[in-house]
C-alpha cells in the first residue's frame, strides 16, 4: 500500500494533525459557548432581580409560552413538575406571574403580570446588548457566515429526544425569524416530524 516509510510517516503526521485540529476546534467551541452564556447571564442578572431558571421562566411566559400549563413550563425550564410549581409560586408572590383560568379546568394558565412583562423586556435587551458586543469583532461578511454555521449546528442538535422550547428558552422569537419559517430549531423539528410521518 505504501511506497516507502516516508509515505507512512507523512500519512501519520497528517492524521495526527487532523485529530489535533478537531480537538482544538471542539475545545474553542466549548469555551466560546460557556463564555457567551456567562456574559449573557451576567448582563441579565444586573437588569432584573431574578436568578437561574426564573429568568427563562419569565422570558418564556412573556413570549412564546403565554398561557402555558405547569407541565408545559416544566419542559421549558428543565425542572420537575413540583419544582416548577414552586418556581411559579415564588414568581407569582414576587408579582411577575399570575395564574389564570384555562379552557381545561384541570390546569391553570400561566401568564405574565405587567411587572413580568417589564422584566422580560429588560432581560431581552440585556441579552441582545451582550450578544451585539460579542459579535462586534466580526465583519458583516463574517457575521453572515458565522450565523450560517450556527444555524447548521443548532439544526443538527434537534433529535427525536430534543426539547426545542428548552433550547430556545431565552430566544428573541422575532429576531430568529420563527414566524417567518427561518428558525433553525423550529424548522429542524418540523423536518424531523415530517420524516417520522413518512412525508
Amino acid at each position: 500500500m505504501w511506497a516507502n516509510i516516508s509515505d507512512r510517516l507523512r500519512f501519520r503526521e497528517a492524521s495526527l494533525c487532523i485529530v489535533h485540529i478537531s480537538s482544538r476546534d471542539a475545545n474553542i467551541f466549548g469555551t466560546l459557548s460557556l463564555a457567551v452564556a456567562d456574559r449573557v447571564r451576567a448582563r441579565a442578572i444586573t437588569s432584573v432581580p431574578l436568578r437561574g431558571e426564573s429568568i427563562a421562566c419569565v422570558i418564556a411566559v412573556s413570549t412564546f409560552a403565554r398561557g402555558c400549563s405547569i407541565e408545559q413550563l416544566s419542559r421549558i425550564v428543565g425542572l420537575s413538575h413540583s419544582a416548577t410549581v414552586r418556581l411559579v409560586d415564588r414568581l407569582a408572590t414576587d408579582g411577575f406571574l399570575r395564574r389564570d383560568a384555562a379552557p381545561d379546568r384541570r390546569v391553570v394558565a400561566i401568564n405574565p403580570t405587567p411587572a413580568g412583562e417589564r422584566a422580560a423586556a429588560a432581560i431581552r435587551e440585556a441579552r441582545a446588548a451582550a450578544l451585539r458586543e460579542l459579535l462586534g469583532s466580526l465583519s458583516i461578511v463574517e457575521r453572515v457566515e458565522f450565523s450560517r454555521l450556527n444555524e447548521k449546528v443548532l439544526a443538527a442538535m434537534i433529535t427525536a429526544d430534543s426539547v426545542p422550547v428548552r433550547i430556545c428558552r431565552l430566544c428573541d422569537v422575532d429576531g430568529c425569524g420563527h414566524d417567518a419559517g427561518r428558525c433553525p430549531v423550529t424548522e429542524a423539528g418540523r423536518r424531523l416530524r415530517a420524516e417520522a410521518a413518512g412525508g
